[in-house]
């Protein structure tokens, strides 16, 4: 069709998580109404899509013939830039007592929900058992720089934290 995945997305959705949201875009599809993917015409005339490159590749895995979106053409491309960024970053934290307490620890997970692993020490609070973790630290020069490698290499995939020393 029309719609087309933006080369240049930066995230990435493993096997395991893009199946994940394939069985959840497969069982509410009506979801996607209201959160379309976000797109912008290109120089051939296709929809580049800005937020939900996932969605749109799932959606095609599940040969979906109409897909809702929402045209942002009056962007600039620094807005582009930016919503690509903002879409997909998760300012907020789960509030895992909650989630506990008032939620269903199997639809979460069905969901796509990733939930921290349970057992191990009684007196843990968080039932988390405390192993040893093998890691590498990368020196930066500036505050900026560190940003650009936490995101390069969490966009591959990998587990990364933010130290100062």
């Amino acid at each position: 069709g029309k719609l087309k995945a933006n080369p240049a997305n930066p995230r990435v959705l493993r096997d395991d998580k893009f199946l994940r949201l394939r069985k959840s875009i497969e069982g509410f599809p009506d979801m996607l109404r209201k959160r379309p993917i976000v797109a912008v015409t290109d120089a051939d005339g296709k929809y580049m899509v800005l937020g939900g490159n996932m969605r749109l590749r799932a959606c095609q895995d599940l040969k979906l013939k109409k897909v809702p979106v929402i045209l942002a053409d009056e962007w600039t491309e620094e807005q582009r830039r930016e919503f690509i960024i903002k879409d997909n970053v998760g300012f907020g934290e789960w509030d895992w007592d909650a989630l506990a307490n008032e939620w269903d620890a199997d639809k979460l997970t069905e969901w796509g929900l990733d939930l921290p692993k349970q057992g191990g020490d009684p007196f843990d609070d968080e039932g988390v058992v405390a192993k040893d973790q093998f890691g590498v630290i990368v020196m930066c020069a500036d505050e900026a720089e560190q940003e650009h490698v936490f995101t390069r290499l969490s966009s591959e995939g990998l587990n990364c934290k933010v130290v100062v020393t």
